[in-house]
């Protein structure tokens, strides 16, 4: 839980972090284990928090951003999908629940303790963010109502 937790922080923070970005030094042991895991990996940017170097790269058509320990090891990776690429059955709930919503955001993280899914579903009066760890249900992370 406490990685997880810890994943998703570092998510929310990708947004503030890169408006900062600029040359960073990173580790040659991140360095090799990023090399190690992502060898096809292109773009590739670094930014380097407080405790995580966050790499955000393209891989196979897909804009995904890794977090790595200051030691270099993998924290988590996480990715922007798109509806069609959930489990079958969280999409078939999300459009049975949520029919009258739209999909604003959408993206899964994955780490040691599985994959997860997280998704900010609108209306004209309130925005849901919804999880779901390892494909179970859909449950509300966050509710908000607009002004």
């Amino acid at each position: 839980m406490k990685k997880m937790m810890l994943a998703l922080g570092l998510i929310v923070t990708m947004g503030i972090t890169s408006a900062f970005a600029g040359e960073e030094k990173i580790s040659a042991k991140v360095l090799e284990a990023f090399k190690s895991e992502f060898s096809t990996a292109t773009d590739v940017s670094w930014v380097t928090g407080s405790n995580y170097y966050r790499a955000a790269f393209t891989n196979y058509d897909s804009k995904i951003f890794a977090y790595y320990s200051m030691d270099g090891e993998l924290l988590s990776v996480s990715r922007y999908i798109s509806s069609l690429q959930l489990p079958l059955n969280l999409l078939t709930k999300l459009k049975n629940d949520y029919n009258n919503y739209w999909i604003s955001d959408l993206f899964e993280v994955s780490n040691g303790e599985g994959t997860h899914y997280y998704v900010t579903v609108e209306n004209a009066d309130t925005a849901i963010m919804l999880k779901s760890a390892n494909g179970s249900d859909w449950e509300k992370y966050k509710k908000k109502t607009k002004v």
